[in-house]
């Protein structure tokens, strides 16, 4: 079933598709094999192949396995699209459901550059006063005009 799913992703051709069957067919299978195809598909040029990487780590996230989502999380934090954006955040937000700590580490680390998107929903889960800090940490403030 995976090397088939694989071998057909020029067919994918939506966020749903994807987010309902790669935890448990690409994740699944990978569970105790080398993760080495998530990178390759997280660097792909095809935007269903990148979000088919994050997303199957959900199954790991599942096992406590964080390593590989946050692996894959900074090679996307470049990308251009806002589903990966989304499909990111959302694989941030399960790990810090289980390891707020591990979250709130690579928040540290990278919320000042994470697109706004992927920062939102990783966050969503957080107390409000850590949520208002994450999102002003390292970004530029508007300047307050006063009008006369």
């Amino acid at each position: 079933m995976y090397r088939l799913y694989l071998g057909n992703t020029r067919f994918v051709n939506n966020w749903d598709l994807v987010d309902s069957s790669a935890p448990a067919i690409v994740g699944g299978y990978l569970w105790d094999k080398s993760r080495k195809p998530l990178i390759q598909l997280a660097k792909s040029a095809r935007l269903w192949e990148r979000r088919i990487a994050i997303t199957a780590t959900q199954h790991f996230i599942r096992l406590h396995d964080f390593d590989d989502t946050l692996t894959i999380s900074r090679l996307v934090l470049a990308d251009d699209e806002d589903l990966i954006h989304k499909a990111t955040g959302w694989m941030l937000r399960e790990v810090g459901d289980r390891d707020e700590s591990t979250l709130k580490r690579f928040l540290d680390e990278h919320s000042a550059v994470m697109p706004r998107t992927m920062l939102r929903y990783a966050i969503e889960h957080l107390a409000p006063e850590e949520r208002r800090g994450y999102l002003g940490a390292g970004r530029a403030r508007p300047s307050k005009r006063g009008g006369s």
